[in-house]
């Protein structure tokens, strides 16, 4: 349990309306930005003793329930997490690397993580992995447990965090990096991809080959924000060239064949006048890929198809699906290459403006997005 008890918990979930349920009021704590909240910083925001607040944040001795309440929201909104190393560690940091990703069962995260790992060889950092679901819930539980154990810095995948996350991020006085998009406002460095712009290259590609009656099927854009970007990028693109998205089909849980192929059929069945489908991911476009061979379906004069992410597994489809190339282990690497620089600097140098890195992706047509075939 991390704040103690259930009712802690929602005392906690509350802080979100701002400190005593006074809705935008914000907790101000004026220190260097480099260094890490303390248990004075929340005693000194709620007006209560440092061993007060130790005993509220571990759950122990007697506490009134008013006090306990001020103590939790004050921790909550300012992101503060309890140190759980040993105290007689003279740096309070660990050579440990917290990489929160939302999913392994996607394809995707392991080639960041292999990315990261191999920026760190011969260096004393080491990373460990934490994974979200998508869940922001568990996002801040998964970064909290991570931050209580002083780690040298954070990676993190996207943008959208929750309040309380990005309070912890803020806060944590150690280098962060989010990773996989630049298309927001990061909490300190970030290392991706612009989805927007990558949905609006798909749409340009698209139209080049002469397409006009478009299909889409990816995940449920609340959960996968990348998804919705390029999703939006890809509207965009299209409109300004007079052409609207005819159809379109979204699906929760990993990205798999065949949810693919399902939707794929489903699509076919309600718009059969369709003359390209675009895949928020490769898996999904790899199923429907192999629906459309069995069916006899001339790819890609009758249908055309693309899909995202660029994945090893399209070397071993029938055809090779048009994809674009994420980026991703080169995400990784920078991304730890940015933490192993700001770890190497004395703690009171000034790291300078914080890294934004933006990659670009690359297309490739392989043998289901036509290049000025059509007669």
């Amino acid at each position: 349990m991390i704040y103690g008890n259930v009712a802690d918990m929602r005392l906690i979930e509350r802080a979100y309306l701002g400190y005593e349920g006074k809705k935008n009021r914000k907790l101000i704590v004026t220190r260097p930005k480099q260094r890490p909240l303390t248990l004075r910083d929340v005693s000194e925001a709620c007006g209560v003793s440092e061993m007060t607040v130790s005993r509220v944040l571990r759950n122990r001795g007697d506490v009134s329930a008013t006090t306990r309440k001020r103590v939790l929201e004050a921790a909550k909104t300012l992101g503060y997490v309890p140190n759980q190393i040993a105290g007689s560690l003279a740096s309070q940091r660990v050579n440990l690397v917290a990489v929160i990703i939302p999913s392994l069962s996607n394809m995707v995260f392991p080639d960041v993580l292999t990315g990261i790992n191999q920026a760190f060889e011969d260096t004393p950092l080491q990373p460990v992995v934490g994974v979200t679901d998508y869940l922001p819930e568990k996002e801040e539980q998964v970064l909290y447990e991570m931050l209580s154990w002083r780690p040298s810095g954070v990676i993190i995948a996207g943008l959208e965090h929750s309040d309380a996350t990005r309070a912890m991020l803020d806060n944590s006085g150690i280098p962060v990096v989010e990773i996989m998009d630049t298309d927001g406002n990061p909490v300190d460095a970030m290392v991706g991809i612009s989805h927007r712009r990558a949905g609006r290259m798909m749409a340009a590609a698209i139209l080049k080959e002469g397409y006009t009656r478009i299909g889409f099927m990816g995940t449920k854009m609340p959960l996968d924000h990348r998804a919705r970007k390029r999703f939006e990028g890809l509207t965009e693109g299209l409109t300004k060239a007079g052409i609207e998205i005819e159809a379109r089909d979204f699906y929760s849980g990993g990205s798999a064949l065949a949810k693919g192929r399902e939707m794929t059929q489903s699509m076919l069945e309600r718009a059969p006048d369709l003359d390209f489908l675009y895949y928020s991911n490769d898996m999904i476009g790899a199923g429907g890929l192999l629906y459309l061979l069995e069916q006899g379906i001339d790819i890609p004069d009758q249908i055309g198809l693309a899909g995202f992410n660029g994945v090893e597994l399209l070397q071993g489809l029938p055809r090779k699906l048009a994809t674009m190339d994420a980026c991703r282990s080169e995400i990784g690497a920078a991304a730890a290459k940015i933490i192993l620089d700001r770890s190497a600097l004395p703690e009171d140098a000034d790291p300078g403006p914080p890294a934004h890195v933006t990659l670009t992706p690359t297309i490739s047509y392989g043998d289901t997005l036509r290049r000025n075939q059509r007669g």
